[in-house]
């Protein structure tokens, strides 16, 4: 696609907008994320953002509702959903989380967890969409745990609504902390630990 295609095609430059919005929201926060940034990134034009976004905060909700639980879906809801085995498949995917901890991800934390620190006590609309987000992953987790109970993988008595509860709070406090520590291997050893939190949900026979 030549450049005049890509210019336009409303979607793509929708998109385009979105990812850079996206880098400079988590490489500096929203408060301090500058439009001018953002369109140096893309080549686009003053005209092209307010096309599609008429705020910078209209821009940052998209980046919550269109990327980053985008990103929760794809990696933690979509595979919960479609497990036949719940409980193995979230101690999977905690593992290779800790396993894959990228150093540069570590340094800039978790992009969800940055914005709710960041705007949740400020702003109304921002915190109602990261809950929406939270929301949507708690209730997907729930659900797996459920259904692992269900399945005899998780003692009767565990209550699967806080078990999820904890598990997001433990993994957005293992990026929170390791952000802060800038240290890798306290990322590795955090989520190790809450891989042994889930073990001790398990059944003996598990």
């Amino acid at each position: 696609m030549n450049q005049t295609a890509r210019q336009c095609n409303p979607e793509n430059t929708r998109q385009r907008l979105l990812c850079a919005a996206h880098r400079e929201i988590y490489e500096r926060g929203f408060q301090a994320a500058s439009l001018e940034r953002i369109l140096a990134d893309t080549g686009l034009s003053k005209g092209a953002l307010y096309h599609h976004f008429d705020t910078k905060q209209a821009l940052g909700i998209a980046v919550v509702e269109e990327v980053i639980a985008a990103r929760v879906r794809r990696e933690w809801i979509d595979p919960l959903m479609q497990a036949e085995r719940p409980l193995d498949l979230l101690a999977g995917l905690l593992d290779r989380k800790q396993r894959d901890a990228d150093p540069a991800n570590v340094r800039l934390g978790c992009d969800l967890n940055n914005l709710i620190q960041e705007m949740s006590p400020c702003d109304e609309v921002f915190r109602n969409a990261l809950h929406r987000v939270l929301q949507d992953w708690t209730d997907a987790l729930t659900q797996a745990l459920r259904r692992a109970r269900a399945l005899g993988q998780i003692r009767p008595e565990v209550d699967c609504k806080q078990a999820a509860l904890f598990v997001i709070a433990s993994m957005e406090g293992c990026a929170g902390l390791s952000k802060n520590l800038q240290d890798i291997e306290a990322y590795r050893g955090c989520m190790r630990t809450l891989g042994d939190y889930l073990a001790q949900l398990g059944t003996p026979a598990d």
